[in-house]
């Protein structure tokens, strides 16, 4: 297909100069160092007998691997039969060495990876793993790979940190192809704005428990990924924007011909683009300066999940790129917000693939002149093809052009007449430091709140207080303490209904926290990822109760108007009990090392 891209928007064009200037130390290094290893040759070249004899020795393949003539894809799985996302993953293996011993290659497991689930540890001492869940996903994928045994690499995985920490693996790794295999959204159940609206009634203590039960159960209730915009879904949009999935491969259902047929597709052209053969495509070479500018384009176009924040400077700086909260919110300013899946609007994402997808975004992007079209991607060179989706023909995939119209514009309108805009993040700075705050389902009303300040050191302590009945006045409710160093930044996706709730009695409320919140939250006014956090001396331990706040954004700013703000003192807190119980004490070292949330809270990048 012939494609003439328009120019390049020039506020893109900016922000991706700025970008590869501020990373251009970084990403040489990085570069020079994938290419030494590229140079190296196919690594089983290099293994000694003895070394070979242990790699192949459970391997039907053996003879086939010792030669070394034919590509080795290793898989990297987040299976467990626990979560619904992961749960499809239990029969990929099987399927993917059947499919490369169909055109002569061979595949081993290189390892498993952990894979948490944030909808089971919400508001629970869990959930202080769940970032760091995403550095020890890297590192337990470079464990596997360290194996130096793999021509490319098959990636399985879906939520919410297991992406962002196989990405970052794939990058350490980038001198080899890597490919996402997804696995799919499961079936629509109980539309998510009943399920808030139970959750909401709950809260209150208008119905109980059982309500609250059979309405999860039947919101949640098969194999895949939740249907609802979070970060799980966020990152699939990601995987295809930046090339590293087949095109339309996101959204399509578990267990369904369509899917399968796409796994043994990815299996094939894994052994197409090693070094072994005439299309050689290292990850590096597609994880570069435009393909994360893309990714953020993607994530501003969907109102995708405020967690991306925070993974995409760590995905980036893994393949010596750095990105900055200007970057996110100087794009956000140029790209026009084109979709509404729940939790900025009704339809979840079996309801906007249905209305023309992925595809239909992309060809309105690229059309606008708002992504990059020249990168380069696993499926070939281009993003174009990203605007083709799949089709089942004769038991295989055929890609076919995929809509030119919208199906639904309730749910995804084109470039030119969107829902609003600009994206749906803004970033914010003020006298309490730098954050974000998703604005895609905050209504205009709510974008500036000014109210006295209640200071909490965690949700629970928010909890009592409105069950105590004491927020009857426009309130901004500071949760502090909950930052990477002082207990591992869990979400805060637990206080949804509560402020939901005030918000719905008439009052002005809004969040402003140094911790996260989850992908599904948007309606009330949060700002989140305040850096430098409370643990370190940041502002936010210098708030007092009643202190007037101004979250302001529109103008892009978060203050502390009280007079002697500036000469106070911050005031530290007992962090002992967030130090041990359900393994957080296996993870002190992590807290210590951790960096900002401005740089993504990483540990290993």
């Amino acid at each position: 297909m012939t494609q003439t891209s328009p120019p390049l928007n020039a506020t893109i064009a900016r922000v991706t100069d700025r970008v590869r200037a501020r990373s251009k130390g970084l990403r040489d290094d990085y570069m020079a160092r994938v290419h030494a290893a590229v140079v190296a040759g196919p690594a089983r070249t290099h293994l000694s007998c003895g070394n070979q004899a242990h790699a192949y020795a459970a391997s039907p393949d053996k003879v086939q691997l010792a030669e070394g003539r034919s590509p080795n894809i290793g898989i990297v799985t987040a299976y467990n039969d626990m979560l619904s996302a992961h749960h499809p993953y239990e029969t990929y293996p099987g399927q993917i060495r059947a499919a490369l011993a169909a055109v002569g290659a061979t595949a081993q497991v290189a390892g498993g990876v952990p894979a948490m689930c944030d909808g089971i540890t919400q508001g629970q001492p869990g959930m202080e793993l769940s970032l760091f869940s995403r550095d020890v996903i890297a590192l337990a994928a470079g464990v596997a790979l360290s194996h130096n045994c793999f021509d490319a690499a098959l990636y399985l995985g879906v939520c919410d940190k297991i992406v962002p920490g196989l990405v970052i693996a794939a990058a350490t790794f980038g001198h080899i192809p890597a490919i996402f295999v997804p696995a799919g959204p499961m079936t629509s159940g109980l539309p998510n704005d009943e399920k808030a609206k139970i959750r909401a009634q709950f809260a209150a203590g208008e119905v109980g428990r059982e309500a609250l039960m059979a309405a999860e159960m039947a919101s949640y209730h098969g194999p895949g990924t939740c249907t609802f915009y979070g970060t799980a879904n966020t990152n699939q949009m990601l995987m295809e924007v930046m090339g590293l999935h087949l095109p339309g491969a996101s959204f399509v259902n578990p267990e369904t011909p369509l899917r399968d047929a796409l796994t043994t597709q990815a299996a094939r052209r894994a052994a197409e683009i090693t070094a072994l053969g005439n299309d050689f495509r290292p990850v590096a070479e597609v994880l570069d300066e435009r393909a994360f500018v893309n990714g953020i384009v993607g994530l501003m176009a969907t109102g995708g999940s405020t967690n991306l924040v925070l993974h995409l400077p760590a995905m980036a700086r893994a393949a010596g790129i750095a990105l900055d909260l200007e970057d996110f919110d100087e794009i956000s300013s140029a790209v026009p917000l084109m979709a509404k899946v729940y939790p900025n609007g009704l339809a979840d994402v079996n309801h906007f693939h249905a209305a023309g997808g992925l595809q239909f975004l992309i060809r309105e992007l690229l059309g606008a002149g708002l992504l990059h079209p020249d990168v380069k991607t696993v499926a070939g060179d281009g993003l174009a093809a990203y605007t083709r989706e799949p089709k089942l023909r004769d038991g295989g995939v055929d890609w076919v052009e995929g809509p030119q119209d919208s199906l639904n514009d309730r749910i995804l309108r084109p470039a030119a007449t969107p829902f609003q805009p600009q994206g749906g993040l803004k970033q914010l700075s003020g006298n309490l430091g730098r954050g974000v705050i998703k604005i895609s389902a905050v209504a205009p009303e709510y974008h500036v709140i000014e109210a006295p300040a209640r200071v909490f050191a965690d949700q629970e302590e928010v909890k009592a207080a409105f069950k105590a009945g004491e927020f009857t006045a426009d309130t901004i409710v500071v949760v502090r303490f909950q930052g990477p160093q002082a207990n591992g930044m869990p979400e805060l996706h637990s206080l949804t209904p509560t402020l939901s709730v005030l918000q719905g009695r008439g009052l002005k409320v809004a969040l402003v926290t140094d911790g996260r919140m989850s992908g599904a939250s948007g309606k009330v006014p949060a700002a989140i990822h305040v850096s430098p956090e409370a643990a370190c001396g940041g502002p936010l331990a210098k708030l007092r109760d009643g202190d007037l706040l101004r979250l302001d954004a529109v103008a892009g700013t978060l203050t502390c108007l009280a007079p002697d703000f500036e000469a106070r003192t911050p005031v530290t807190a007992d962090l002992t009990k967030n130090a041990h119980g359900l393994g957080r004490e296996l993870f002190a070292a992590f807290r210590r090392n951790v960096g900002p949330a401005t740089e993504g809270a990483a540990v290993v990048v």
